[in-house]
């Protein structure tokens, strides 16, 4: 019985390093050897900004502020609202704006993929950009985002989203700032050695001719809209200069949901990419999307492994009752940083670190979970809403 916990601990434990050190090294190695950069030069071609609405009454009159006063030629950007059924003021606040270059694609409720195929179908621009209600863009974040389409290898441009703090939030608000700036420069790495695994919905850009319609709305937009670029051979690259922000969820709970609803679409959009899976024809990439989204997902399953393992072992030499002993402490102080994230004490890293960890991991395993079962969801409900959204 030891014996076959000593296998499934170092399993677990090989897993882990792994997925946290082992592969941005790998992903940084390969970058230094084959450094990819991008040809760029200061190119204005004709924009589509495209904003997906639900009900963003809140969000939504600043967002287009924001828009319209993006540092882009007037004559080359135009900015489509598509409104998934909104039954708030969100249609009433877009119209106020018709006559600045903003269009509002009034639509019945049919999911945000739907309403983006839409969207794309009446734009205009050469390029697309897609940016969620909520997050507002630095004045020259267009300008740094098309620079890189004067490479003509340069299929989509991955933006720079940063997150803003309220000072009510809870302490998880603070865990999904840092876990973004990790992941933001897990992503320059990427971009040096060809591709970033995919696009986060606050702001990106792909090539029109390069848009594929997502036939499954119950895919995550993002992931299923920028890899396809990549499976079309052109390269999906990262713009640390075109900065984004939003506004992190200030309750955990809504942002555990949040998190469920969001891997759960984003394995099922793993399956409709499944081909980009295969190292014999897309090379590094394949191994970079394996270990981002799918190691990176079952590491839930690791961590319980890991644990019970070393429970199991910790009688069996100072190694294994020191790996037990550390989780213990690590889980314990998760626990410790739920029941005071709504705290000034809660809000230190030695508490919220863990606990967003923890938290981040559980929502991982319902999200597989929830796809084994065959669970789809196809409508969306924006976790930023007020206290009633579910």
């Amino acid at each position: 019985m030891a014996g076959f916990a000593w296998v499934w601990f170092w399993l677990a434990a090989g897993l882990l390093v792994y997925v946290y050190a082992g592969f941005p090294a790998l992903v940084a190695a390969v970058g230094w050897l084959r450094r990819r950069e991008v040809n760029k030069k200061p190119i204005t071609p004709s924009v589509s900004l495209i904003i997906a609405a639900y009900n963003e009454e809140e969000s939504i009159g600043q967002r287009l502020e924001n828009a319209l006063a993006l540092d882009y030629p007037e004559e080359a950007l135009e900015t489509i609202v598509a409104s998934d059924g909104s039954t708030d003021r969100t249609e009433t606040i877009v119209q106020r704006y018709a006559d600045h270059r903003v269009r509002l694609l009034s639509l019945p409720r049919c999911g945000k993929i739907p309403a983006l195929n839409a969207a794309v179908a009446q734009a205009r621009g050469e390029i697309l950009v897609f940016s969620d209600a909520n997050s507002m863009c630095d004045s020259q974040a267009l300008r740094k985002l098309t620079q890189n389409f004067a490479d003509a290898e340069v299929g989509g441009v991955v933006g720079k989203t940063g997150y803003i703090i309220s000072p009510d939030s809870e302490s998880s608000s603070r865990g999904e700032d840092l876990y973004w700036n990790y992941d933001s420069w897990l992503k320059q790495l990427e971009s040096f050695s060809g591709n970033v695994v995919s696009a986060h919905g606050g702001l990106y850009a792909i090539r029109r001719e390069l848009y594929i319609p997502v036939s499954d709305p119950a895919v995550t937009d993002d992931f299923a809209i920028s890899t396809a670029v990549i499976e079309q051979g052109r390269r999906l690259v990262f713009e640390c200069a075109a900065h984004s922000y939003e506004t992190a969820v200030p309750k955990a709970g809504r942002e555990f949901q949040r998190r469920t609803r969001l891997m759960t679409r984003g394995l099922r959009a793993l399956l409709l990419r499944k081909r980009l899976l295969n190292p014999c024809r897309y090379g590094f990439y394949s191994l970079a999307l394996f270990s981002h989204k799918v190691l990176r997902r079952l590491l839930a399953v690791a961590l319980v492994i890991a644990f019970a393992s070393s429970l199991a072992l910790s009688s069996s030499g100072v190694l294994y009752s020191f790996a037990a002993a550390t989780q213990v402490i690590f889980y314990s102080a998760a626990g410790a940083g739920y029941l005071l994230r709504r705290t000034r004490l809660g809000h230190r890293k030695c508490l919220y670190i863990p606990f967003f960890y923890c938290m981040a991991n559980a929502a991982a395993l319902v999200a597989v979970a929830k796809l084994m079962r065959g669970e789809r969801i196809t409508l969306w409900q924006p976790q930023r809403h007020s206290e009633g959204a579910s």
